[in-house]
């Protein structure tokens, strides 16, 4: 009986030779790919819920609604989960590159969430594209394989091959 690695070694072996495209060719642009499905969200996000406001009134009424992060559900715990990850993710970036209100430099200081819990402006927009890529997870990791191989050969290989040319002819 073939072991788990075997297995996932055997599928993409087959799936290697079914598209076209090498191996680790299809690994890296997979995760190019995730990564794109991440960033491109996140600031498209970011910024709409910033033309319209939309961060401030989610992010506000989550924290606000006492009764939703009082009951306990696989939902209420990621969506509480998420905006504290998101909170403390806008701090951290904030602080190091001085956007969201944060002053650059500033040393990052864990302060007490709890006591003010009021999210407001350019962190709640943060929070709210952090949480609504975090919650696009599923989505983003099927495009990503849907397009690996695709990708692979359109960007990848040409970029391969440019880059062998070069050092062969040194």
């Amino acid at each position: 009986m073939p072991t788990l690695r075997q297995s996932y070694q055997n599928a993409l072996t087959s799936l290697s030779a079914r598209t076209g495209t090498p191996l680790p060719s299809l690994v890296l642009s997979f995760a190019v790919l995730h990564e794109l499905t991440a960033i491109i969200p996140l600031a498209g996000i970011f910024f709409a819920s910033r033309q319209l406001g939309l961060g401030e009134r989610v992010v506000g009424q989550f924290i606000r609604s006492d009764t939703a992060r009082d009951e306990p559900s696989w939902l209420n715990d990621h969506l509480s989960q998420w905006v504290d990850e998101g909170e403390r993710w806008a701090e951290r970036v904030g602080y190091r590159y001085g956007i969201f209100g944060f002053a650059k430099g500033q040393p990052f200081a864990s302060t007490d969430r709890q006591a003010s819990r009021v999210i407001a402006g350019d962190v709640a927009n943060a929070v709210f594209a952090y949480g609504m890529v975090k919650a696009l997870l599923p989505v983003r990791i099927g495009l990503s394989l849907y397009l690996s191989p695709s990708f692979s050969r359109r960007v990848l290989d040409p970029v391969r091959l440019r880059v062998s040319r070069l050092f062969r002819k040194s």
